[in-house]
């Protein structure tokens, strides 16, 4: 479903198209009189959207209305968050390593200051 969902987004007409229902429902040819392409490529962007999940659509008279799905959105954000946090718990753990390095070759150093005799490691 990600992969389809990012499909849908990918594209910036079908971007400005949620954009318009974010503010409620809106009737199919409300929708295509915005955009400068023709409505049968409106028609085919919407079809996309609802495939996705993104909008969903109902008949009201002789009217189409499509209306935002925003939970269509929660299994992109989740991956999202998971692609980006990881890099963050990982760059935390880095930063205590390279801390405990510099403490450990303080530490080496001192020793050595002190006690020139002594054999201690390398200190790289």
């Amino acid at each position: 479903m990600v992969d389809l969902v990012a499909g849908a987004i990918a594209d910036p007409v079908r971007r400005q198209i949620l954009e318009m229902l974010r503010t409620g429902p809106l009737p199919a040819g409300v929708i295509a009189d915005s955009f400068a392409i023709t409505r049968p490529a409106i028609s085919r962007h919407l079809r996309v959207l609802r495939e996705s999940g993104l909008v969903r659509d109902e008949t009201v008279g002789r009217q189409r209305v499509y209306a935002l799905e925003p939970a269509a959105l929660d299994e992109l954000k989740a991956w999202l968050a998971e692609l980006t946090a990881p890099a963050a718990e990982w760059e935390h753990r880095l930063d205590a390593l390279e801390t405990e390095v510099y403490r450990t070759r303080r530490e080496r150093r001192a020793d050595r200051e002190t006690n020139p005799d002594r054999k201690t490691g390398s200190d790289g």
